[in-house]
Parts: structure tokens; sequence; C-alpha cells
């Protein structure tokens, strides 16, 4: 669970990925439910990506998917407070 419960992140879910077969990622959120991540097709040709979702599978990291497309977050559980618009910023 999502310790800032503020309505500015309810669009992000915190999921395990499960399991990776090319070109699918498979993730179970914390309620138990399995999603099928979308992916760019950027994301489907990068063999880099892939070795790292190897690696986040292996160990059983939780990552962050937009709760409507099904997307993995390019800024992680990043969250600009500064900002006082609550909008998600890039880590970067």
């Amino acid at each position: 669970m999502l310790i800032d419960q503020k309505t500015t992140i309810k669009n992000i879910i915190a999921t395990q990925i499960v399991k990776i077969f090319y070109p699918f990622i498979i993730a179970q959120t914390e309620e138990g439910e399995y999603i099928k991540l979308n992916l760019s097709l950027d994301e489907r040709n990068d063999t880099l990506f892939w070795d790292e979702c190897k690696s986040i599978l292996k160990a059983k990291l939780w990552v962050p998917v937009g709760r409507h497309y099904h997307q993995l977050l390019d800024n992680g559980w990043y969250l600009d407070l500064d900002r006082g618009s609550g909008q998600i910023e890039s880590a970067l």
C-alpha cells in the first residue's frame, strides 16, 4: 500500500512483475489482480529494458504502474511537493 494516499497519486498502483515472456510482461497488484503491462514500441525493441525487467522480477521489487493505461512509469514514485500542483515530475 502506498504510504501517501493523496488524490494526486491515486492513479499509480504498486505492482510486482510475475512473468516475462516476449513481448508480454504480467504484473500482480497489491490486491492480487493480474494485469498485462502495455509496452511502447521502444520498450519492446530495447534489449536493455528486457534485461532490467528480468532483474526486477528476480529481485521481486515493487514497480509503479499507471492505473488506467497499465504502463510502467519512467519517473518512479517521485512526487514534487514543492510545486504545489501535486503533478508527478521526472526524477531525472
